[in-house]
């Protein structure tokens, strides 16, 4: 039987880190994932888990500390957001590279500069080609079960990459919400021991971690990098469906919502797809046939799926919480639009950068972007397809 809670997302995180119980955390604050490991480390100090904390110097060498535990056969967890994953940047990459399932929990915030503590997908955006299996949560419901079945992926023997579970920077990490928790015996029997078949500690087996990898092997190690990203679909909907056998919260690489007969849509990821929920059904209300498609699993991208399920619609909006500063869109715009040309499904589609900085993002907001779709199936014509949600020209 379930657990019924009221938690912020960084205490539902951390609560999700006491119950996997897991060998090292290595953590250094900063706002606004702070709370993450504040709470861990109480749950440390009253001797409800018993993990190693390391009270690192810096986020690089909070990552540092994750790598050599997780190398030498620990399972290793840790939390940070925006400056912080940026000065992990160098040790993003040699986790991702080493195959080392490290999970961590990032709290989405914009990086600077110029200083903004508030929310935006930058950060995430910035290593979304570093070789990390990326999911992204509605709500602290959902921060909650991701990082509960982000080690059986992660340490999955076809994967073996390391993950991060995002959520929104304030909207969700000090929100309070209702929220299920599972029994610990539960989580405990779901997550599992970790048993890495290579490790820097077994005696039986010398290996060397990290070394020199020049033209030789370099290309085949990033081909199998690759090769796993892609196994992490398969892996993520097993482990989804025995969650759901043990919760009946179902997941999968993304949530559709009154899409089956929407003429009308929009792609967003994070809490924002709630407030775009709020409103579909508003304009469900007026006759509008409205629909959403919130993307969950963003690295490893959806593609083909995410193309099926937007085909028939008539016109596609895609919401980008950071800009590419490209001139040509968001990520995630480049994605869907690129996944749907490769599956030769051809829907008008236009990107809205939004919400930088935490600038607020309405329903008035969100049902203006559903005017102007129907603007573009009325007269056949997008004019410009890179456009700016709620920005104030000129400033």
């Amino acid at each position: 039987m379930s657990i019924r809670e009221r938690l912020s997302g960084n205490e539902a995180a951390a609560i999700a880190m006491k119950q996997i119980n897991p060998d090292v955390v290595a953590a250094f604050p900063i706002t606004p994932s702070t709370e993450i490991p504040q709470y861990f480390s109480s749950f440390v100090n009253n001797g409800q888990v018993d993990t190693e904390f390391v009270a690192v110097e810096s986020e690089h060498s909070a990552m540092s500390a994750c790598i050599g535990a997780q190398a030498a056969g620990g399972r290793a967890m840790t939390a940070t957001s925006a400056n912080g994953l940026s000065l992990m940047w160098e040790m993003i990459y040699i986790a991702s590279s080493l195959r080392l399932p490290i999970v961590m929990s990032l709290v989405n915030r914009a990086v600077s500069g110029p200083l903004n503590i508030h929310n935006d997908h930058s950060d995430a955006m910035g290593v979304r080609d570093s070789g990390w299996i990326q999911l992204f949560s509605e709500n602290n419901q959902e921060a909650y079960d991701n990082l509960i079945m982000a080690h059986r992926i992660a340490e999955h023997k076809d994967v073996l990459l390391p993950l991060m579970v995002c959520q929104d920077g304030f909207i969700t990490s000090h929100s309070i919400e209702n929220i299920e928790l599972i029994e610990d015996d539960k989580v405990k029997e779901f997550v599992g021991k970790y048993k890495p078949e290579h490790y820097l500690l077994n005696d039986k087996e010398p290996i060397a971690i990290g070394p020199l990898d020049l033209q030789a092997y370099l290309f085949e190690h990033k081909k199998q990098q690759a090769d796993a990203m892609k196994n992490a679909k398969k892996v993520i909907l097993e482990v989804s469906k025995e969650f759901e056998k043990m919760t009946g919260r179902k997941y999968g690489f993304f949530e559709e919502y009154k899409l089956d007969d929407a003429e009308l849509a929009i792609v967003c990821m994070n809490s924002t797809a709630g407030t775009t929920k709020a409103a579909v059904d508003e304009l469900r209300a007026q006759g509008i046939k409205a629909g959403l498609l919130k993307v969950r699993v963003f690295r490893p991208f959806p593609a083909e799926e995410i193309a099926e399920a937007l085909k028939n619609v008539k016109a596609i909006a895609i919401l980008d919480k950071a800009d590419s500063l490209n001139g040509a869109g968001g990520a995630l715009f480049e994605d869907v639009t690129s996944g749907m040309y490769t599956s030769n499904i051809h829907v008008p589609a236009v990107n809205y950068i939004y919400g930088i900085g935490g600038r607020d993002t309405t329903v008035s907001d969100l049902k203006s972007v559903y005017n102007d779709l129907a603007e573009i199936v009325k007269t056949n014509n997008i004019e410009n397809p890179y456009r700016y949600l709620g920005v104030r020209e000129g400033k």
